[in-house]
Order: structure tokens, then sequence, then C-alpha cells
């Protein structure tokens, strides 16, 4: 999938100037794909990929994980459990080069 195939969220237009449907941000490079893991802080998540590395020595692949910090513009408005699609963006802070540009699955409700 490509930053082409990515529709802008439904709804009214938010005024943050680091959404790239909204602002100034532009997405360019790595298209990614994860699960929200936190959403603590003010306007960022982080987004959790897990995926398997070859060992060539045992011939065999080991499980790794890797957390990437991403910009959640208010319009997407991203969830902890939420499937997401992030894009590579310019730095917006000392951590986060990366923002969310599709909520792929929304976390299911728990019951009871």
């Amino acid at each position: 999938m490509s930053y082409a195939d990515v529709t802008p969220p439904e709804g009214p237009p938010c005024d943050d100037e680091n959404c790239p449907f909204h602002g100034r941000l532009r997405i360019r490079g790595k298209i990614l794909e994860g699960v929200v893991v936190s959403d603590k802080m003010d306007k960022t998540v982080i987004v959790q990929r897990d995926y398997l590395h070859y060992v060539p020595k045992y011939m065999r692949y080991e499980r790794r994980r890797s957390r990437i910090p991403a910009h959640n513009p208010p319009c997407i408005n991203a969830r902890k459990g939420d499937r997401v699609l992030i894009g590579e963006c310019r730095p917006i802070s000392k951590t986060v080069a990366f923002c969310v540009i599709k909520v792929l699955e929304r976390a299911k409700k728990p019951t009871g």
C-alpha cells in the first residue's frame, strides 16, 4: 500500500500544523504497518511492529519487534490497540519522524 492510496479522514478538518491532510507535513519514504501500544503522550503514539529476523548460523528465524513513536493528528485520533498505517516524514521532534496516516482496524471494545 502506498501513500497515494490513503484518503483524508472524514469529518471537520483539524487545525494541526503537522497533519499530512490538513497541515503542511509531507509524507515521503517508508510506509509501515503496526499496532498502537501506547497513546499516553499528547498527539503522539507508540506503534509496535513484529517481524521475523533470519539467523544464518542456525538457519532459523527469531521474532523481533520495533517500537516507533509517531505523530497522531487529531483528525485521525488513533487509540491503544488500533492497527494503523504510518508514513515517514521530516523529524517533528527528537524521536518522532513518522506520522499516522490511516487507522486500518479499530481496537475491539472489551465486553463485561
